[in-house]
This record gives structure tokens, sequence and C-alpha cells, in this order.
């Protein structure tokens, strides 16, 4: 059976790698195939990769709080590049300033993000949230 393909990275300006690192390995050690794309990686770039990698969803974070200006546009140039339908997974530190979560979240999916986790988020959330939208359950545990 194919494993599912990630594509990660941090989107625009960013230079936090030590999240990206994190998430990597453990969605790796999940049974994810991930193509991790690093930092300051553009929206195009994570679109080419996921077009390149035949991907089953593409995931972003961003510490830096500029997630929002840098996500905008997003779902319509993956629909535009023929990946319609994708999942588009967003996390970390997304938004500057003390802001409600829900506020936060429902702008996201209106951007047409399908999950929005808030800073702090366990990479074992993310995974079986993940496994949830790419159906494949829980026969993947996290190694220990």
């Amino acid at each position: 059976m194919r494993k599912k393909v990630l594509i990660i990275g941090v989107i625009g300006a960013d230079v936090h790698a030590v999240g990206n690192k994190i998430l990597y390995h453990a969605f790796t050690e999940a049974g994810f195939e991930v193509v991790n794309l690093g930092v300051m990686v553009s929206q195009e770039e994570f679109i080419s990769a996921a077009v390149e990698a035949g991907a089953d969803a593409i995931v972003v974070s961003s510490l830096y709080g500029q997630g929002e200006l840098d996500c905008r546009g997003m779902r319509e140039k993956c629909d535009e590049a023929g990946l319609r339908g994708i999942p588009l997974i967003v996390g970390g530190n997304i938004v500057i300033g003390k802001q409600a979560f829900g506020d936060v979240e429902k702008r996201f999916k209106e951007m047409g993000f399908d999950r929005v986790f808030p800073p702090g988020t366990s990479p074992e959330t993310a995974i079986a949230e993940i496994n949830e939208i790419l159906n494949t359950g829980d026969r993947m545990a996290l190694a220990k």
C-alpha cells in the first residue's frame, strides 16, 4: 500500500526551523512519506512540490505571526494548479497578537484551509487529524 504523501514547510519569510524538524520526524515515524521544503517557502513552492510528488495533503506552518497574510489565496492557487480539494492544513503562531482562536480558525477555514491548529498543538494531535482527513484511520501509531 502506498504511503500518504505530505508536503510540509514554513511559509513566507519565516525562518523558524525547529518545529518544522519536529513535525518532519513525527510525520515520518507515523508512516507518512514527507517532503520537507524547510523554511521561507512560498505558496508556489508548496504547490509545485505537491503536484510533483502527487501529494495527499499540504501542511503549512508559521511562527512569526504573518501566516494569515502568507496563506491568502492559497486554495485558489491549488485549484488552478489542478490540486482541487487537496487538504490544506495550517498551524502555529499564524496571526499577530492575542486573538481568540475560534475567530482565527474561522478566517482560515474561509480561506479554504481544512484544519487549523493553534500554537502548542502536539504532533500526535496533528497526525490524528491528518489521518482522519485522509481516511487512513489510526493504523499508524506514532513511534515511541
